[in-house]
C-alpha cells in the first residue's frame, strides 16, 4: 500500500462525475441518434470533455482503489480542468445561440437527408444546414449547449471535491 484509505467522499464524488457524465453523452447522442437532433460543429467539440473524462474519472477510482490517491487526485484535477473548459465552450455556444455575440463564421454542418438517388435538385432538396449560432432546442428557456455549461461546471465541482478529499485520509 503506498499510502491510507481514501475517504468515502472522494469514491463518492468520482462516481457522481462517472455516472452523470456518461449519463449526458448517453442521452446527447440518444438526441442525434433517436431524436434527429444533429449536433453542430461547436456541439461536437462539447462532447469531448466526456469522452476524455469519463475514462479518466474511471481510471481514477481504479486509482484509489489501489490506494494511489496521489495520482487519483491529479486525473480527478484534469477532469475538473476538462469541464471548467467545456464550460467556456458551452457558454459561448449558448451565447452565440442569443446572439451575445457572433459564433464562428465557420460554424455549419451540412447534413444530407433522405434518398441519395436522383439529381442534383433532389439532393439540394434534402439538405439541412445545422447552424452553430441557432438552438435546434430548448427545455427551461436553455438549449443543448447552455445545460451543457451548467452540467459541465458541476462536473468540474463534483471532480475537484474528489482530488480534494482523494488525498485526505478516509
Amino acid at each position: 500500500m503506498n499510502g491510507p484509505m481514501p475517504s468515502r467522499e472522494a469514491y463518492a464524488s468520482g462516481a457522481f462525475v462517472l455516472v452523470t457524465a456518461a449519463c449526458v453523452i448517453l442521452a446527447a447522442l440518444g438526441f442525434e441518434y433517436l431524436g434527429g437532433y444533429l449536433p453542430c460543429p461547436l456541439c461536437l467539440q462539447e462532447r469531448y470533455a466526456y469522452y476524455a473524462g469519463i475514462p479518466l474519472t474511471f481510471l481514477g477510482l481504479v486509482l484509489l482503489s489501489a490506494h494511489r490517491p496521489n495520482l487519483a487526485a491529479l486525473l480527478f484535477a484534469l477532469v475538473a480542468l476538462a469541464f471548467l473548459v467545456n464550460t467556456g465552450v458551452g457558454t459561448y455556444h449558448a451565447g452565440a445561440e442569443w446572439k451575445f455575440w457572433p459564433g464562428p463564421q465557420t460554424c455549419g454542418t451540412i447534413q444530407a437527408i433522405g434518398s441519395t438517388g436522383g439529381g442534383l435538385l433532389d439532393k439540394l432538396d434534402n439538405v439541412k444546414v445545422i447552424r452553430c449560432d441557432e438552438a435546434q432546442w430548448r427545455f427551461a428557456g436553455l438549449s443543448f449547449a447552455g445545460w451543457n455549461a451548467i452540467i459541465s461546471l458541476l462536473l468540474c465541482a463534483a471532480a475537484l471535491r474528489a482530488a480534494s478529499f482523494a488525498r485526505q485520509p478516509g
